[in-house]
């Protein structure tokens, strides 16, 4: 056989591997260009709650920065399971991305098997907001301070009520943390919504009531309500006279809610850097900044590594929670 004869195979591979030469500059090219037409941004909420809103003007301001519109897609559902499938069926190149919250760490930690695994199939990019809880009386309570409440709690065991909204939500599990890190025994009595838990410990029907700033805000405002403390690891900027439940109560504690944003986990790293530097630059925007604190929403970005962290731990601590407080998984 001839020496310059080139066999089949080898001309496939000769073929190959110049289709692919040809390829890696169009890829890169594709990259460099990104976005070159709308992003999907799903979350896991219904629209007009804080979640949506805040995540609605992120996603403008994306848009204006990128020069092509970031379209908010609501796909609210149990566990976030419908939004977080909407993002990973689609192909990882950063025209899908997603919501991901402290509540995506409650669901791996409550749910018996999610058919996704947000650790490993998530490529988180950046928070853009932190949020806390705040532990409140009606005003004409006995109770002045958190230890006053701690102090009641410890000499009456089971007596003293907390009103939350429902079981496995963050506000619950909080209120669940609060009783097994401070060693307590009290009732804890689920709500659906906010507003009846307000009107619970208006009512005395509840001695004490965990939930978050925003929709407080109001009753903090007009002083229907007393707050006693934050669930943060500092004083909330909004709140700076208020303790943490760590300084009030003298004890470890920090619940803080988080919202952030990922795409599938193949998605090219010079995406991911270019969505973590411009989510960056949004936050940092006075106007953004404002509108979050109205909502009572710390707006701040992180890296990747930081809020994949956060997800992970949130996994754990919420899992302790809930079996410590024996709630059934899903």
């Amino acid at each position: 056989m001839s020496k310059n004869r080139i066999t089949r195979r080898q001309f496939s591979a000769a073929t190959m591997a110049a289709a692919g030469t040809l390829a890696m500059p169009r890829f890169a090219h594709a990259q460099q260009n990104y976005p070159s037409r709308p992003v999907r941004f799903v979350l896991p909420f219904a629209p007009a709650g804080v979640a949506d809103i805040t995540a609605r003007l992120a996603a403008e301001k994306l848009g204006d920065k990128l020069g092509q519109r970031f379209v908010v897609e609501n796909q609210p559902g149990p566990g976030g399971i419908a939004a977080a499938r909407a993002v990973l069926s689609q192909p990882a190149d950063g025209y899908t991305v997603g919501l991901v919250t402290n509540g995506t760490s409650i669901s791996v930690a409550i749910y018996n098997q999610l058919p996704f695994d947000p650790v490993k199939e998530f490529a988180c990019i950046s928070t853009i907001g932190y949020f806390e809880l705040v532990f409140c009386t009606n005003p004409d309570s006995e109770f002045k301070t958190l230890q006053d409440f701690i102090k009641a709690a410890r000499a009456q065991p089971g007596k003293l009520n907390v009103g939350t909204i429902n079981v496995g939500g963050t506000q619950n599990l909080a209120a669940e943390l609060f009783k097994s890190s401070a060693g307590l025994n009290f009732q804890i009595i689920p709500y659906r919504g906010t507003p009846e838990v307000i009107v619970a410990t208006l009512r005395n029907d509840v001695h004490l009531m965990v939930d978050f700033y925003a929709p407080l805000k109001g009753s903090l405002t007009d002083k229907k309500l007393r707050p006693l403390a934050a669930s943060g690891t500092k004083r909330s900027p909004f709140m700076p006279d208020v303790p943490t439940v760590a300084e009030a109560g003298g004890f470890d504690y920090e619940v803080t809610s988080w919202n952030g944003i990922f795409a599938p986990a193949a998605t090219p790293a010079p995406v991911l850097a270019l969505l973590n530097k411009v989510l960056h630059e949004v936050v940092a925007l006075p106007d953004v900044r404002q509108r979050y604190a109205d909502l009572g929403i710390e707006a701040k970005a992180s890296t990747p590594e930081e809020l994949k962290a956060r997800l992970e731990d949130d996994i754990k601590k919420w899992a302790a929670v809930i079996k410590t407080a024996g709630i059934p998984k899903q």
